[in-house]
């Protein structure tokens, strides 16, 4: 009697790194969607730019290039600044022969060095004393730099994890998965419950980090990017794991 060959498996993992990884998602998302919160608004408030919404950035540069208006360098150069960012991050995953979840603590080493460079570069030189000064330019163009690295982490690590910065589709995702939780009918989109409770996450934290980075502008200054920094460290401990180190060859094999 034939049977039906059964599916292949979806996960981009091995089936014996799988579970592990699904942990290393929901340790890390949430808390890189708090750092985000917080890194966005303290770049806005105390830099005048979008660190992590390179959106934000495009539809400045391009209001002002039809209706003119003063330039501001920074939210100009944040955009190939985010590119030469994220090819540095792709150039460190290929040369430490690393592929998968065995990416994430390096390159979140990367991402919380890149942070403790803005703070320190903002606390000896106050960048916000002159606002378009070159200090201040330095210190958004590390910002941005930072922000890349952990866009570029999630999608070279955990490529199945959801955007920890990007909150439209997010906030999509808990809307539809919220719907289709609470309707009696047979759901659109299958897991929504899961989904619903992965992105609402995500919603709730990359707010929350917004909400504690502006009050720590107000009260710490140059000081608050201290707060992302101390995530970003938190981070690299969750991100240690156990997966084995698997080169291009021994993936293709």
């Amino acid at each position: 009697m034939s049977t039906t060959p059964s599916p292949p498996d979806p996960s981009p993992y091995p089936s014996n790194e799988a579970p592990d990884v699904v942990r290393l998602q929901r340790r890390l998302a949430p808390l890189l969607a708090v750092v985000a919160g917080m890194v966005d608004v303290i770049g806005f408030l105390g830099l005048g730019i979008f660190t992590a919404h390179v959106t934000g950035n495009l539809v400045v540069i391009a209001a002002l290039l039809v209706r003119g208006g003063p330039p501001n360098i920074a939210q100009i150069l944040a955009v190939p600044m985010f590119i030469v960012a994220v090819a540095a991050v792709w150039l460190i995953a290929k040369g430490s022969g690393r592929r998968g979840p065995a990416l994430a603590r390096p390159l979140l080493l990367v991402h919380f060095l890149l942070l403790t460079c803005v703070l320190i570069v903002s606390v000896i030189y106050d960048p916000a004393a002159n606002p378009h000064g070159l200090r201040r330019l330095i210190v958004a163009m590390i910002a941005v730099s930072a922000m890349a690295s952990q866009f570029a982490l999630l999608r070279l690590a955990m490529p199945v994890a959801p955007s920890t910065a990007v909150m439209t589709g997010n906030l999509t995702n808990t809307v539809l998965s919220l719907l289709d939780t609470l309707s009696r009918s047979q759901p659109l989109m299958p897991g929504a419950k899961e989904r619903l409770k992965k992105t609402l996450d995500l919603v709730i934290g990359f707010f929350a980090g917004g909400m504690v980075g502006a009050a720590a502008v107000s009260w710490l200054g140059d000081w608050a990017w201290s707060l992302p920094v101390v995530l970003a460290g938190v981070a690299v401990a969750l991100g240690k794991n156990k997966f084995p180190i698997r080169d291009a060859s021994a993936s293709a094999s």
